[in-house]
């Protein structure tokens, strides 16, 4: 039997702590290191470390373009709503004075004619045969104020010489008068035959364009037969309507400006001319007509127009958004941008526009001053804040005083 001699056990122990002991000495060394080569605080840094408020300043309020608007100088208008349609000034409707057959027609819709040209003839067949009529009746009515002449001339020298009667004589003078008057209607009639003829040729009225042709040729025609339509379109009438409780606000001679249809690009002016005393039936709108001129012809008749007549213009002013303007303590003010902090400035206003937004400053400021149109919360005299660039580079506010 072979007995194994194992080693001390105290052998074994005093190799099981060097390891923790070299892991703990490798940090310190590093640690001491590190210490070593950080850079330490130069005096100048630690001094102003200690100098430093313990809360730093607000930061400038960075304002959009959109928060911002330039005050400018210029007239206000205020206009009140209109639309209706457009009417020629001038037409006419040509119609046949005479009966007859159509002859030929010289003109169509659409084309321009002036005054007495020849539109249309009726065949004059029937009316020169009724003119050489009423011609032979004046004839026969002058043969027999000659005879009757003669007869009186004769009566005239047996009275004198005492072979006739008184009574026998005034006859004699009583049949002159009586052919006289019969060649004065002969000659009316043959008038009257000569002014068919003439009619016989149907001329235009007046100058304009031909907007209706109602006949053609070989149509038989009678008295008062529509036969053109000529419309003159160097002046139109606008008739619009108006609320009966507008109507004081309207003046002749104001100012009417309107678009129409196919002409978005284009704007119309006219004035009132007129004002209808009388409401429309049914309705509480009166119709005020506005005069329209159209030199080159561009407009026409039946065309729709919508626009607005100006009421009142105010002089020229600074003009503010009325979204800019605020009521504080009793009084309207403005949030002005003076050396990019905020001004509070009261401002006295005039006239107002609502549909354009903006108000006439009558007192407070100037043209050239920047105010503020947004509701910013916090926002408060004072404020810093960052103008926007289109906002900055527009003149500094400048503020009016007062006397």
């Amino acid at each position: 039997m072979k007995i194994e001699t194992l080693p001390p056990q105290s052998v074994v122990r005093r190799h099981r702590w060097r390891l923790p002991v070299i892991a703990v000495a490798v940090l310190g060394l590093a640690g001491g290191g590190w210490a070593l080569l950080r850079p330490q605080p130069t005096a100048a840094h630690a001094s102003e470390q200690q100098g430093k408020p313990k809360t730093d300043a607000p930061a400038p309020l960075e304002l959009a373009a959109t928060d911002v608007a330039a005050i400018a100088a210029r007239s206000l208008a205020l206009r009140l709503p209109l639309s209706g349609s457009l009417a020629p000034l001038n037409q006419a409707t040509v119609k046949s004075k005479v009966s007859g057959q159509v002859e030929l027609t010289t003109v169509q819709e659409g084309m321009a004619v002036t005054a007495g040209q020849v539109l249309a003839r009726i065949d004059l067949a029937d009316l020169r045969a009724r003119l050489a009529q009423q011609q032979a009746a004046l004839d026969e009515a002058q043969a027999r104020l000659s005879l009757a002449t003669k007869n009186e001339a004769s009566s005239q020298a047996l009275l004198k010489q005492k072979f006739i009667a008184q009574t026998a004589y005034d006859a004699t003078q009583n049949s002159v008068e009586l052919a006289r008057a019969n060649v004065k209607a002969a000659a009316a009639a043959v008038e009257v035959a000569r002014i068919a003829v003439n009619d016989g040729v149907i001329r235009a009225p007046i100058s304009g364009i031909v907007s209706k042709r109602h006949v053609q040729a070989g149509e038989k025609l009678a008295p008062d037969m529509p036969v053109f339509t000529i419309v003159n379109l160097a002046e139109l009438t606008l008739e619009a309507q108006v609320p009966a409780s507008e109507i004081p606000r309207i003046q002749v001679g104001q100012e009417v400006r309107f678009q129409v249809d196919g002409f978005q690009q284009r704007e119309f002016t006219g004035k009132v001319a007129r004002i209808n005393p009388t409401t429309e039936a049914g309705s509480r709108y009166m119709l005020v007509y506005v005069a329209v001129p159209n030199g080159d012809g561009a407009l026409r008749g039946g065309m729709f127009a919508k626009g607005s007549l100006v009421t009142a213009r105010s002089a020229v002013a600074p003009l503010v958004p009325l979204a800019a303007v605020r009521t504080e303590q009793g009084r309207q003010v403005v949030y002005t941008i003076v050396q990019d902090k905020v001004a509070v400035q009261p401002v006295v206003l005039g006239m107002r526009n609502e549909d354009e937004g903006y108000a006439e400053v009558t007192d407070g400021l100037a043209a050239g001053a920047s105010v503020i149109v947004s509701k910013i919360d916090g926002l408060k005299a004072g404020s810093p804040v960052k103008p926007p660039r289109r906002a900055a580079a527009a003149q500094p506010a400048q503020l009016a005083q007062k006397d």
